[in-house]
């Protein structure tokens, strides 16, 4: 397939007085993992509405396979399937009966519906759960249960909208795997995240979106390196001692700390190595066992932060509530 799997020039969509996505330019090649990385409210799913056609674009054009989302929509939900933020099969139905019931809508006879469905049960790990209603799954569970529903009949492209939030990592582990292999089967994915390690972990390509603006894209290496500046990563023995550390990490480096979720990792840009050298022996006077440390590429949260100005959680509620209002 030669042409472009999505192309959008100058693409703008607007509600009152707030440009949701503000003259994004995209060009995605076939059979990728694209990841859309910014915070909730950047515009991200407000894109993906466009393109999946459930939403009229006010400016610019995008055309997904080679169809234009507004004159050609029915072509384009023709080859395309999308998975949002929340579960769409019916909870009170098992899986088998959720499956079969989109099998069969889609066209399927009674025994191809029921052997697609239990191919796809198998194939997402949940043939054990397969007479259980769906109310009885557990978040990763459901997840996968719904991308399975999304590509009863194999997608060409698929819409990935935030489809790990909320969940335990091991569940989004889970769904990262069943994302790789839908790619491995050709079908090319475009990832909505706000999770910078799941950008890392899944996109070939990213654009980092803010305030309705593609602000940078490239690889993640790419992404990386034209930050300019080396990271120091470090881990320490406990949380009681991350404060500490995070307070000489700024006074000695100069820049802001991240803390990651585990609340005793911390990462900080390190432009000068000898800096770094005599802070980890300051640590280590100060009582602050270091259990392990690199210096090397800066994170994508770094990268964002270097971007943006702010890190990708800020400003998440109030910017949530308007995209909530907006996407109505």
């Amino acid at each position: 397939m030669s042409e472009l799997a999505i192309e959008t020039k100058g693409l703008v969509k607007v509600f009152g007085d707030n440009r949701a996505v503000d003259g994004v330019d995209l060009q995605i090649t076939p059979g990728m993992v694209f990841g859309l990385l910014g915070p909730n409210g950047a515009g991200k799913t407000t894109t993906i509405r466009m393109l999946a056609t459930l939403l009229r674009p006010d400016g610019g054009s995008a055309t997904v396979l080679g169809h234009d989302v507004v004159t050609e929509a029915d072509k384009v939900r023709s080859r395309v399937s999308m998975t949002g933020q929340y579960a769409s099969v019916d909870e009170d139905l098992t899986g088998t009966e959720n499956l079969v019931m989109l099998a069969r809508l889609l066209g399927f006879d009674k025994a191809g519906a029921k052997a697609r469905a239990a191919e796809l049960l198998d194939a997402f790990g949940l043939g054990d759960a397969a007479d259980r209603q769906i109310k009885n799954y557990s978040g990763g569970m459901r997840r996968r249960i719904d991308i399975a529903a999304s590509i009863v009949v194999a997608p060409d492209l698929i819409f990935l909208d935030e489809p790990t939030t909320g969940l335990d990592p091991r569940s989004r582990n889970q769904v990262w795997n069943v994302v790789r292999a839908l790619v491995a089967d050709g079908t090319t994915v475009l990832l909505t995240t706000q999770y910078l390690d799941e950008a890392d972990q899944l996109a070939d390509r990213i654009a980092v979106i803010d305030h309705g603006k593609v602000i940078a894209e490239g690889t993640s290496s790419e992404l990386k390196a034209s930050v300019g500046a080396g990271a120091l990563h470090v881990r320490v023995s406990g949380p009681e001692r991350a404060e500490r550390a995070e307070q000489m990490l700024v006074d000695s480096l100069g820049g802001e700390v991240i803390r990651e979720s585990d609340g005793v990792s911390l990462s900080a840009r390190a432009d000068d190595p000898t800096r770094v050298a005599a802070l980890l022996t300051e640590l280590s006077n100060a009582g602050v066992e270091v259990t392990e440390f690199s210096l090397g590429q800066p994170s994508l949260d770094e990268v964002f932060l270097a971007l943006t100005g702010h890190p990708v959680e800020e400003e998440t509620e109030r910017v949530d509530e308007r995209e909530e209002e907006a996407v109505r």
